[in-house]
C-alpha cells in the first residue's frame, strides 16, 4: 500500500471510529416541542392583576431564579426561556393563556401556575394534549390523581392535610371551642372546609358557622361581623391574602379576639400581616413548611444564605418578608432539579417521569426535616407541616413537624 493510500485508509478508519463514538451520544438526545440543544421553554400563568395579585411575587421570583440559572450556564447547557402570562385569577382567561402557551409559544410544559379554580379549568386540556402541568401552585387534593390525570402534579401540602392539622390542634388545645369558618367560595375554600370537617370527625359540630365569600366581593367585613355574632371563639380564615388582611382588620375594629387560625397561603408577613397591622396580628396561628425570610434564626442557615444571596444579585426589589418569594424560589429550584434529572431526554413523557421520581429533595427554603418525595402513584411532593404563632414581627414555630398523607 502506498503512503497516500495508507493515509486515506487511516483517515477513513478514524472517521468511522469517530462516528461510532458520537453517533449513539447524539441519538440519545430527545426533544419535544419547547426543547432544543440550546433552550427549554417553560410556560407559566399568574394573577399579576385581579383579586389574587398578591401572589404575583411568586411568578416574579421564579423568573429571577431562572435568570440566575441561565447566568450560571443553564440546565445541562440549555437556557430556560420563561414565558409568564397574566390571567387576572379568571379561569376563562387561564384557558386562553394555556392554549397560547401550548399552541402558539410551543412550551415544553406549564409550571407553577397559580390557583385552584384556574388550574382546574385547564387540567383536562393539559392532559388531553399530554403536556405536563407541573407543580401547580395550589394545595387542592385533586392534583394528586396520577391515574386519571397523569400530566398534572401539585407541589405544596394539600389544603385538606393542613386543615386536618388545625383540627387536631383545636381538639387538643380548645376541646370546647366554637369554630367560625370564613372561606372562599370555590374549590380552594371547599377543599379546606372538607379537610377540617374530616379532621374534626365526630366533633364537626364544633363548627357553629360557615361563612362563604366570593372573590368578586370588595370586602369580607360583613362576613366577619356575622361570625362574631355566632358566638365563635375560634376563627379559621380560609382566605387569599387580600381578604385575609381585611378579616384581621375587621376583627380588631369590632373588638373580636378569637383564636385566629390563618391558612398557610395567607401567612405572609409582608403580604398580609404588615398591611393588616402587625400590632393586631399578634398571636395569630398558622402552619408552615417553608422558612421565614424575615426570621434571624435562619441567618446562619446554609440554604437561606443562598436564598439571601440570590435576592441580592437577581431579585433585589423582592420583599423577603413575603412568603410568596420563599415559595417561588423553592418551587423553581424543584423545577430545575427535574430538568437536570431529564438530561438530554427533554420529552414531555420524561419530564413527568422524572418529576415522579424525586427522592428526599430539600430546596433551600424548606423547613429542616421536610423533604420532597414523589412516585408514579404519589403526585403530592410535600406532605409535612409545622404549627407556628405570630409574635413581634415574625412567626415562631412550635411543636413537631407533622406528616399527613393526602387522602387519609
Amino acid at each position: 500500500m502506498t503512503a497516500g493510500r495508507f493515509q486515506i485508509a487511516a483517515l477513513s478508519a478514524a472517521l468511522a471510529l469517530c462516528t461510532a463514538m458520537t453517533g449513539p451520544v447524539l441519538a440519545q438526545k430527545k426533544y419535544d416541542s419547547g426543547a432544543s440543544d440550546t433552550e427549554i421553554k417553560i410556560g407559566n400563568i399568574m394573577p399579576y392583576s385581579g383579586p389574587a395579585s398578591a401572589y404575583a411575587a411568586i411568578g416574579r421570583t421564579e423568573e429571577a431564579y431562572f435568570n440566575k440559572i441561565n447566568a450560571e450556564g443553564g440546565v445541562n447547557g440549555r437556557k430556560i426561556k420563561f414565558i409568564s402570562y397574566d390571567d387576572g385569577y379568571s379561569p376563562p382567561k387561564t384557558v386562553e393563556q394555556a392554549r397560547k402557551l401550548v399552541e402558539s409559544d410551543g412550551v415544553l410544559l406549564i409550571f407553577g401556575s397559580l390557583g385552584t379554580s384556574t388550574n382546574g379549568a385547564i387540567r383536562k386540556y393539559m392532559n388531553e394534549k399530554k403536556v405536563p402541568q407541573l407543580f401547580v401552585a395550589s394545595g387542592a387534593s385533586k392534583w394528586n390523581d396520577p391515574r386519571q390525570y397523569p400530566w398534572t402534579m401539585g407541589w405544596q401540602p394539600s389544603y385538606a392535610s393542613e386543615a386536618r392539622i388545625y383540627a387536631k390542634y383545636i381538639m387538643k388545645e380548645k376541646p370546647d371551642a366554637k369554630i367560625g369558618v370564613l372561606y372562599q367560595n370555590d374549590d380552594f375554600g371547599r377543599d379546606y372546609l372538607k379537610g377540617l370537617k374530616a379532621g374534626l370527625g365526630t366533633k364537626a359540630s364544633m363548627i357553629v358557622m360557615e361563612e362563604a365569600y366570593d372573590t368578586s366581593e370588595p370586602a369580607v367585613d360583613e362576613h366577619v361581623v356575622k361570625l362574631k355574632a355566632s358566638g365563635a371563639d375560634v376563627l379559621i380564615s380560609i382566605t387569599t391574602p387580600k381578604f385575609a388582611a381585611q378579616a384581621i382588620k375587621k376583627a380588631a375594629e369590632i373588638s373580636w379576639h378569637p383564636t385566629h387560625i390563618l391558612s398557610n397561603v395567607s401567612a405572609s408577613v409582608g403580604g398580609v400581616l404588615e398591611p393588616a397591622g402587625l400590632e393586631i396580628s399578634q398571636g395569630i396561628l398558622s402552619a408552615s413548611y417553608t422558612k421565614d425570610g424575615s426570621d434571624p434564626q435562619w441567618n446562619a442557615d446554609e440554604g437561606m444564605k443562598k436564598f439571601y444571596d440570590f435576592l441580592a444579585h437577581y431579585d433585589p426589589k423582592a420583599n423577603k418578608l413575603d412568603t410568596g418569594v420563599v415559595f417561588g424560589y423553592a418551587a423553581a429550584q424543584t423545577m430545575v432539579k427535574v430538568l437536570q434529572m431529564c438530561g438530554d431526554d427533554l420529552t414531555r413523557e420524561n419530564v413527568i417521569k422524572q418529576a415522579a421520581s424525586l427522592k428526599d429533595f430539600a430546596p433551600d427554603t424548606l423547613l429542616p426535616g421536610i423533604r420532597i418525595n414523589t412516585a408514579p402513584d404519589n403526585f403530592a411532593p410535600i406532605e409535612q407541616l409545622q404549627m407556628m404563632r405570630f409574635k413581634g414581627r415574625k412567626w415562631e414555630l412550635f411543636g413537631d413537624i407533622i406528616s399527613s398523607e393526602i387522602g387519609n
